[in-house]
């Protein structure tokens, strides 16, 4: 049985394993447009006018565990929840992410329980043998920041045409249609 190969990132800046040793790297990237099309399509965006972020590795811990902190800006367009106009927003975001040094256990193809502390510190995620996409980082982070709900300027409440005026529930409007039938 063949696997698909894994589709390529949108926005690609690797960082090869071998460059990842004891120093401390700093690097700084930015998304070309045909990159941020690609990225707006990918997370349902109107507009994507910047993605830029300023990126610092390290991995002197003794540990085997590579610190990935990151400072990422962007400025994108999506749509309203209740009138699906446009609402441009402009992120700043600050992120730690971690990554392991050591390769992962090895997979047999069997399924094996996994046991999540909700309390517990994230574990380092395993850098793969390619090393370390900071782009494909950079676009996760930014999937987190963006808003689930973005709402247009005076869209805080969607009119049902013949509902009363007072409190608002999610079957107050149901009920006005329901009376208007």
């Amino acid at each position: 049985m063949s696997r698909k190969p894994e589709p390529l990132p949108e926005f690609s800046r690797p960082i090869a394993r071998e460059r990842l040793g004891g120093q401390v790297l700093v690097e700084e990237i930015s998304a070309t447009p045909q990159e941020r099309a690609a990225l707006a399509r990918r997370f349902g965006l109107l507009g994507f006018d910047l993605l830029a972020a300023t990126l610092r590795i390290e991995s002197g811990d003794g540990k085997g565990v590579l610190r990935l902190e990151g400072h990422l800006s962007a400025e994108v367009s999506q749509a309203c929840v209740v009138t699906l106009e446009p609402v441009a927003s402009r992120l700043e975001e600050d992120f730690t992410l971690l990554y392991s040094l050591e390769p992962g256990p090895a997979s047999d193809g069997a399924e094996k329980e996994v046991v999540v502390d909700p309390e517990a510190e994230d574990p380092p995620e395993a850098l793969g043998p390619g090393g370390l996409d900071l782009g494909e980082a950079v676009a996760q982070q930014l999937a987190v920041a963006l808003d689930p709900y973005p709402r247009a300027p005076g869209a805080a409440h969607l009119e049902v045409p013949g509902a009363e005026a007072g409190p608002r529930t999610g079957f107050g409007g149901l009920e006005a249609l329901k009376r208007r039938e």
